[in-house]
This record gives C-alpha cells, structure tokens and sequence, in this order.
C-alpha cells in the first residue's frame, strides 16, 4: 500500500509504502517522473535518481519504505551532486554525503516518531542552507507542462542541455516525455477516458499515447491504473519505492 501527503518543503511529496512480499512480482512500478528522492528502506538511507523507464522495486530491501520525493529538478541541489550522475539508479546517501553525514541521519531517523517525518525535516534543513531554487528549472517544468518547449527559457541549445541534465537526468525533450506521461497518468486517475487524455496532451491519436506509454513504463496506461488502484491509498504522481 501506497500513501503519499504534500511536504512543507515547497512542490515535494512525503510518502510511505508497504510491500506484499508475497506479491513481489505484481508490485507497482516506478514510473519516470524527473524526480530524484531520499528514502529510508530497510534501515538503509538510498538516493533514488530520476528514471528512463520503469524501475522494479528491489525485493532485497525489505517490505517497508519512507521517503520524500523532491520536485523536479529541486532534489539535486540539496544532494550535491548532478542529476544525470544519479540517472537509473538507487545508492547509499553516503556515497554522496558521507559515511559521518549519513549516519547521523540515520541515528534521527532511528529515534523519531516516524522515518517519513524524519526525511522531511532533513530535507527542509538542506533546503534551508542551500537557499531559494533555480528559477530556470521552475520555468522549464512550468513551459513543458503547459505544453510549450523548453527553448522559450531563453537559452541556447546547448546550455539548456547542459542545465537540464543537471537538473532532471535528461534533456528537455525527454524531459518533455516524462512530464507528459505524468499529466497522462493523472488524468486517467480522474476517470478521464484515454482517447481526451491523447487530445489533452497533444498526442496525434491514441495510438500515440500508447507508444509513448510503453516505451516508458513498459505496460499500457490500463494495466498500469488497474495495477494502482490495489496499491494506492491517495490519488499520486507517482508511486516510489527503492
């Protein structure tokens, strides 16, 4: 089961999963969302990059998972390293922070209330030390969702690639994809039928909408909303597990 609620941390998401591991086989993907996130697993502290495709939860790690999902593009700032170094992958929060940083993280996570909570307020210290965000990064998301490209930025080519890998994983017209499947996800969660959800995104047919669907999560827009309604206890972007 899948739960998330809105961080105080501007634009994140705070959420807790528990795994069937019984039903390890029919868990939930993770879908590409541009988001990078922290997440306490097992008595582990993991950094999970922002995904090409769908990413198959690790049985290995246990059935119990907290973490805070970080906006895209917010998430990497606060880690202190570029996106596109974590791209497909889940690591140690020490490799990236530190053996000493990590384990006094961990150490407050052992004796709060909740790991979630715990997640939060950590991301909200390294929010508060690294200062206001990248507005570029706030602008790129906001165009590419509104349906635009990423060029009205006001960048050239190449320096819009180069800050967009920094900041998502990828360029901004992979990017533009995954923001793209994402709106799609969350209108088909409100009951709105798959042909509108291909007009609404601009899709030239339906047919689009399913290629694009498939490439990035491997399964059709159907299966994978059938598949969420047995794991998710709120309406979500996006579940996340390690």
């Amino acid at each position: 089961m899948y739960a998330e609620r809105p961080s105080r941390l501007a634009g994140a998401v705070v959420w807790t999963a528990v795994r069937d591991s019984g039903a390890a086989g029919r868990a939930l993907p993770v879908l590409p969302d541009g988001c990078v996130d922290l997440i306490w697993a097992g008595g582990r502290l993991l950094v999970a990059g922002p995904d090409t495709r769908a990413h198959r939860p690790d049985p290995a790690l246990g059935e119990r998972f907290a973490g805070v999902r970080f906006a895209p593009g917010t998430g990497p700032p606060l880690l202190g390293v570029p996106a596109h170094e974590l791209r497909d992958q889940r690591v140690n929060l020490s490799d990236l922070c530190g053996a000493a940083d990590a384990r006094r993280l961990a150490a407050r996570v052992e004796r709060a209330a909740g790991p979630a909570a715990a997640l939060e307020a950590e991301a909200l210290r390294r929010a508060a030390a690294a200062g206001p965000p990248d507005a570029l990064t706030a602008a790129v998301v906001r165009l590419l969702e509104a349906g635009g490209t990423a060029a009205a930025a006001g960048l050239g080519v190449r320096q819009l690639h180069r800050r967009c890998l920094d900041a998502f994983g990828y360029g901004p017209k992979t990017l533009a994809r995954v923001l793209r499947l994402q709106r799609a996800l969350r209108l088909v969660r409100r009951g709105m039928p798959f042909a509108e959800v291909a007009a609404a995104l601009g899709c030239a047919d339906q047919a689009h909408l399913a290629r694009e669907m498939r490439e990035l999560a491997g399964m059709t827009l159907g299966a994978y909303a059938e598949l969420a309604k047995s794991e998710t206890s709120q309406p979500s972007g996006s579940s996340t597990t390690a």
